[in-house]
């Protein structure tokens, strides 16, 4: 579902994806979170291609017994061809400053964080339950990375790995990992040691 969001932060075209988008939250709700806690995965950037979404939403089903998960896509504006790249983060870290809540917990996936394996994932996740942390927000940064201001807000940088990935896999790389998180987390025979 994609739609143009009007606040008092400004105008931002949203796409959300979530694992059961026919159902309004209000009146039919299969998700159960049992562990209190939303998650979401915010990435600028275009749209994912239909694929790439089939896997995301593959993953957030798979998740929805013990968690609602749902991405959120942030565009700051078409990219000028031969803008400078100060401009683009900038836009991009004033609507990132304006979308994120005090009760927020924000976490940067950043090539240059800490690299964590998936139980040390699971760790955090029970960590930030632990904490009573109600919105976990996963951020996948612009193109151009984020700037100091974004990574000095963040609460903690992970690292998927030390390559560089294209936005739309990213995604699904994090969805994937939310899921094994939570089932490493509820004793899941998905995650092998």
């Amino acid at each position: 579902m994609s739609y143009k969001a009007v606040s008092r932060f400004g105008t931002a075209k949203i796409q959300r994806l979530d694992c059961f988008p026919n159902f309004k939250r209000k009146n039919f709700d299969l998700r159960k979170n049992v562990f209190g806690v939303n998650i979401e995965i915010w990435s600028f950037g275009k749209e994912s291609d239909g694929y790439i979404d089939e896997g995301i939403r593959n993953y957030f089903k798979k998740t929805a017994p013990w968690v609602s998960v749902s991405l959120v896509i942030l565009s700051a504006g078409r990219k000028v061809a031969g803008a400078e790249v100060p401009v683009q983060q900038r836009a991009e870290e004033e609507l990132l400053l304006k979308r994120l809540q005090p009760g927020h917990y924000f976490v940067l996936l950043d090539e240059r964080g800490k690299m964590l394996t998936s139980p040390q994932w699971a760790t955090q996740m029970q960590h930030c339950m632990n904490q009573g942390v109600k919105t976990l927000v996963i951020l996948i940064g612009g193109a151009f990375g984020v700037t100091d201001n974004v990574r000095a807000r963040a609460r903690q940088v992970w690292s998927l790995s030390a390559l560089v990935f294209p936005h739309q896999l990213v995604r699904l790389i994090a969805a994937e990992q939310v899921y094994r998180a939570f089932s490493i987390l509820n004793n899941s025979p998905y995650h092998h040691e």
